[in-house]
């Protein structure tokens, strides 16, 4: 059985005085994808940014890619090979074009500008976003951004794919484009969903997130 990607050990987290992860153990295997779903407030964004270095535990070890994680330089490697959708597209997106959005990762890759031109037309035809790349982002429809954000992530080609809300805002068509997409991914996921229906479709296996333990989805 191959090593995990990911490994949560123990991990504790609080906000204040309050613990959101208690002691909190996960582990996603190469191809596996898990969803996570869980309560409003019960910390499933706080676990995704702790498997990136956005949040660091109190307690407990971040295991990545078979090495622990601690100071920011860990991280600064993980963010490579970690593809990271945030919950709201309009913390992911900075840039004045989609296409240069889209363009901003794999450029700090080192990619050369005809790639990154390639990778940035290839994404966005896949994501059914062919005649966006001039368009301002600020301007875009909630929906517009959604699948533009997914566009950034799915660009750096990562290898674990942390997706918080993917379908979110999505009319059905889109959804369903996605769904598709995600479908035909080798990447580990890890899925944040209140969508059960999507879930059920592309997890392999669902957790639950509560009282700050993971356990499996009844």
């Amino acid at each position: 059985m191959s090593d995990p990607l990911v490994k949560l050990e123990r991990v504790t987290f609080r906000y204040g005085e309050r613990t959101v992860l208690d002691q909190c153990d996960l582990a996603i295997s190469p191809a596996e994808r898990i969803g996570l779903v869980g309560a409003n407030g019960s910390g499933k964004t706080t676990l995704l940014g702790l498997i990136v270095g956005l949040r660091r535990p109190a307690l407990g070890r971040v295991i990545v890619f078979g090495k622990p994680r601690e100071r920011e330089a860990d991280f600064r490697a993980v963010r490579g090979r970690v593809g990271l959708l945030f919950q709201d597209s309009d913390d992911q997106l900075f840039c004045p074009t989609v296409a240069e959005d889209v363009a901003f990762g794999p450029f700090n890759l080192g990619k050369s500008r005809r790639e990154v031109e390639e990778i940035v037309a290839r994404t966005l035809a896949e994501l059914g976003l062919e005649g966006y790349a001039h368009r301002v982002t600020y301007k875009l429809s909630g929906g517009e951004k959604r699948l533009v954000a997914l566009a950034t992530v799915l660009a750096m080609e990562p290898e674990v794919l942390l997706l918080d809300e993917p379908t979110a805002g999505l009319d059905e068509t889109a959804a369903e484009r996605v769904t598709g997409i995600l479908a035909g991914l080798p990447q580990a996921m890890l899925i944040v969903s209140h969508d059960h229906p999507f879930l059920a479709r592309i997890a392999g296996r669902t957790l639950c997130l509560r009282h700050g333990r993971l356990q499996e989805a009844s």
